[in-house]
């Protein structure tokens, strides 16, 4: 079974996207890599994969004692559902501004683990001035981090954790700090 994890852009979104995040139309509108100024490697279009459920966790950080980290394996894509996007809608001001966010401790163990891909269901791994050195520090260990995913609650169809093969295609742009791409589940 093929799972679309992409958001479908509506002209609507573009607007109030770009209303409220400058970069927004600057290949960073709708699922996209953070590939900073690195090159997308061919090998991780296709990676195992693991989706954590932390759709509870709103009034702190996401940790590495949230999710069983020891199922993670080396060159992995690790998603994680927060359930924002189904939540407040992808474009809006609170959507760049308050939606979850991993903690560094958890982002350390994810690059010591090896993750090839840290994916997330809302707009960054770590919010405000904070986004951005992030997304440079995992793409400066060879980690990408793909933001806005729809739909990883029907990949884990009611479970705390499943696993299933990411299939990533980005566009192909150059010098550019985002790649909007699209990203399947396989089950």
């Amino acid at each position: 079974m093929l799972i679309d994890l992409t958001i479908e852009i509506t002209p609507k979104m573009v607007t109030d996207a770009n209303g409220n995040e400058k970069k927004s139309l600057v290949g960073h509108l709708g699922t996209h890599f953070d590939v900073m100024n690195k090159e997308f490697p061919l090998e991780f279009v296709e990676r195992n994969a693991i989706v954590f459920d932390v759709h509870g966790i709103r009034d702190r950080d996401i940790n590495s004692t949230d999710i069983d980290t020891s199922i993670i394996s080396e060159h992995m894509f690790v998603a994680f559902y927060t359930g924002f996007i189904e939540e407040v809608g992808y474009g809006g001001k609170k959507y760049f501004k308050e939606h979850p966010q991993l903690s560094n401790e958890l982002i350390e163990t994810l690059l010591a683990k090896k993750a090839s891909i840290i994916a997330i269901d809302c707009a960054g791994i770590r919010r405000g001035s904070e986004h951005t050195p992030m997304d440079q520090y995992c793409a400066d260990h060879g980690v990408f981090v793909v933001e806005n995913l729809c739909n990883l609650s029907q990949v884990l169809k009611g479970e705390k954790t499943t696993t299933f093969i990411a299939n990533t295609y980005p566009v192909k742009y150059s010098e550019m700090s985002g790649l909007p791409c699209r990203v399947v589940a396989k089950k």
